[in-house]
């Protein structure tokens, strides 16, 4: 494990994994729930924005504010006229919620492989910069910005959940909704902001992410971004902001060590072992929530 470019590798890999991971912990946090639709909401942001620059022409920056709206209003779509009607109609139940989302994470791929096309697009660089060497290890071009853009929304988003009025009613939304609708939290408001948030950071996540790609990214990304997401959020737990990026990095390594030391094909060994582990013994992630009585 002493070989620097595989370093470079974990965190490059691992800041996507925990800017997909913060969206699942926003929506868990503020709505108690586990919207796998996500990892569709960051391939529509990177591949309609690439399909809008590659095929259309469009100016990069112009794109990426579109990728981002329709990531924003893709997730308030999903809660407005999926998850809200099928939880009203089930009187709160979660698995005919969660089956509803899994319809719409499918449906989106679908969708977006017929507006954008079934082929890869390479993903679009935001910022100019130049790729350098750190030390013996080359580093990408496009993965200083997905670093620091991860880094600052992790930042922004700790703040405003610890400081912000907004924050502070989403925890108290998202440790018991009951309670807070009969002290006149606008509960329904809270679970909307929640999923546009989470939304935006996921169109983030895959905008800056596709960059890194050398495969670029295709409609058939979403469920597998959706999936290592949900696995960081799983070994991170949600007892801190942070613990979705601690998540990300860890499984990362898992996807980049393992491999490199046992060879190519126990890459799926080893994130199986990694999520058999976390779900057997820490169900609960690294960091937990600890809830006073």
């Amino acid at each position: 494990m002493n070989n620097p470019q595989l370093w470079v590798s974990v965190v490059t890999i691992g800041a996507f994994y925990g800017l997909v991971a913060l969206s699942y912990y926003l929506t868990l946090i503020g709505a108690e729930f586990f919207n796998f639709a996500i990892g569709p909401y960051a391939m529509v942001a990177a591949l309609g924005s690439s399909w809008l620059v590659v095929m259309n022409e469009w100016p990069v920056w112009s794109a990426v504010l579109v990728g981002l709206a329709s990531s924003a209003v893709l997730a308030g779509a999903t809660e407005l006229l999926v998850i809200r009607p099928v939880q009203r109609q089930v009187m709160g139940g979660e698995l005919p919620s969660l089956v509803a989302v899994a319809a719409v994470l499918f449906a989106i791929q679908q969708l977006a492989g017929l507006l954008f096309g079934y082929n890869s697009l390479p993903g679009q660089e935001v910022f100019a910069t130049q790729a350098f060497r750190l030390g013996s290890a080359g580093v990408q071009a496009a993965a200083v910005p997905l670093i620091v853009v991860t880094l600052l929304t992790f930042s922004v988003v700790a703040a405003w959940i610890r400081f912000s009025r907004t924050g502070r009613c989403l925890r108290a939304v998202g440790n018991n909704p009951t309670a807070a609708r009969l002290l006149g939290f606008p509960v329904n408001r809270i679970r909307l902001i929640t999923f546009v948030v989470g939304g935006l950071i996921a169109g983030v996540a895959g905008i800056f992410f596709a960059p890194t790609s050398g495969n670029g990214v295709s409609f058939q990304a979403g469920l597998t971004w959706a999936l290592s997401g949900f696995l960081a959020l799983v070994i991170g737990g949600t007892g801190t902001v942070w613990g979705p990026l601690i998540g990300g990095l860890i499984l990362a390594m898992a996807q980049i060590f393992v491999p490199y030391y046992f060879g190519g094909e126990t890459v799926a060994f080893g994130v199986l072992a990694l999520a058999v582990i976390f779900f057997a013994f820490r169900p609960q992630g690294l960091f937990f929530r600890k809830v006073r009585i």
